[in-house]
C-alpha cells in the first residue's frame, strides 16, 4: 500500500523547502496548521492548527526519519488523537524529496508503510494532490488557494 506522486514546481528546492517547513508555508498549504518539531533525526513533531479540539488540535504527529534541508523530509506519522481512538497504533511513512531540474524542482512525495486496515488510506490520496497543489502555488506565487471550505 502506497500513495506517491510527482510534481514540478517553478521554484527553487530552497523557496519550496521554506514552504514545506516554515510557519506561513505550512499554515498555506496544510490548512492552516503549524509544523513543530526541531528537526532532528529521531524527534518528534506534529501538525497544530484549528480543528477538532479548537485551535490547538494535533492533526497529525509522530517521528523525524530524515531531515535535510532543501532536499529530503521524512517521517513516521499517526492521525491525530481527535480523529482516531487508536491513533498510537495507526502509523504510515511519508518521504518528501526535492531536487532541482532545470529551473524547476521536481518534488516526489511517497507514503508508503501503511498500518494493515489503516482507515486515512483512502482519504490520504485525495489529500495529498490538495496538498501539492497548494504547496506549487505558495511556492511560486505566494498565493494561498481558496477551496471553498
Amino acid at each position: 500500500m502506497e500513495h506517491k506522486f510527482t510534481t514540478y514546481i517553478g521554484a527553487t528546492p530552497e523557496r519550496v523547502w521554506e514552504a514545506l517547513v516554515s510557519p506561513e508555508g505550512t499554515k498555506a498549504i496544510f490548512f492552516g496548521c503549524v509544523l513543530r518539531s526541531d528537526f532532528e533525526k529521531g524527534s518528534s513533531y506534529e501538525y497544530v492548527g484549528p480543528g477538532n479540539d479548537g485551535d490547538e488540535t494535533v492533526h497529525v504527529y509522530g517521528t523525524i526519519l530524515e531531515f535535510e534541508p532543501h532536499k529530503v523530509y521524512s517521517c513516521l506519522e499517526h492521525p491525530g488523537p481527535s480523529y482516531n481512538p487508536k491513533h498510537a497504533e495507526l502509523e504510515s511513512r511519508i518521504t518528501i524529496t526535492l531536487e532541482p531540474v532545470g529551473e524547476t524542482t521536481k518534488v516526489t512525495l511517497v507514503n508508503d508503510q501503511w498500518t494493515p486496515d489503516h482507515p486515512s488510506f483512502d482519504k490520504t490520496a485525495e489529500s495529498w494532490p490538495i496538498i501539492l497543489s497548494s504547496l506549487k502555488t505558495f511556492s511560486e506565487s505566494g498565493r494561498v488557494l481558496n477551496y471553498g471550505w
